[in-house]
């Protein structure tokens, strides 16, 4: 059983990618609970699954494209609840006046999920980046994306005690 819910975790996390990429949002329904926190840094923290829909699309609307991928997903699962940290390397890609049409970064995802009767579900996501490269002026499509130059490293989240999953495999 354990083998079959990491790997129904690892498949929920990489859902969330395809979900974004092919911009079919009702596939977020397979990834979020209902209540679902994201906390994608700064202002960038959406509540419950109609508003992490409706933000996304309202986000991703303008790219030409988007490319997410997700690995090294590390799982531990207690019960009814589990805990995954990955790591990421996105990119978006849109005509804007100056600098490129490419951003991209790299990061990780802390995620908290929930077995539900459907399956698991990311109940709470923070994500940070840890490096980026490109023109910002790409990612900035909404007044709600600010691109900054803080970068998380995932030494001093673990130190800091921000990580929910090293807490969790910590026992």
């Amino acid at each position: 059983m354990q083998a079959q819910d990491i790997a129904a975790v690892v498949n929920t996390i990489n859902l969330y990618a395809i979900g974004v990429d092919t911009r079919q949002w009702q596939l977020f329904d397979q990834v979020f609970t209902e209540d679902a926190v994201t906390d994608f840094g700064g202002p960038a923290m959406f509540s419950g699954l109609g508003t992490i829909k409706q933000m996304f699309d309202a986000i991703h609307a303008p790219f030409d494209a988007t490319q997410h991928a997700t690995r090294g997903h590390h799982v531990s699962v207690s019960g009814d609840g589990a805990t995954c940290l990955s790591y990421f390397h996105a990119r978006f890609l849109r005509d804007v006046s100056d600098g490129g049409n490419m951003y991209e970064a790299s990061g990780w995802y802390d995620d908290k999920l929930l077995r539900t009767a459907a399956g698991w579900r990311i109940a709470h996501r923070t994500c940070r980046t840890l490096w980026s490269g490109g023109n910002p002026a790409v990612l900035q499509t909404t007044p709600d994306v600010h691109v900054e130059s803080v970068f998380d490293a995932l030494h001093i989240d673990a130190r800091e005690g921000r990580l929910g999953h090293l807490a969790a495999i910590a026992g």
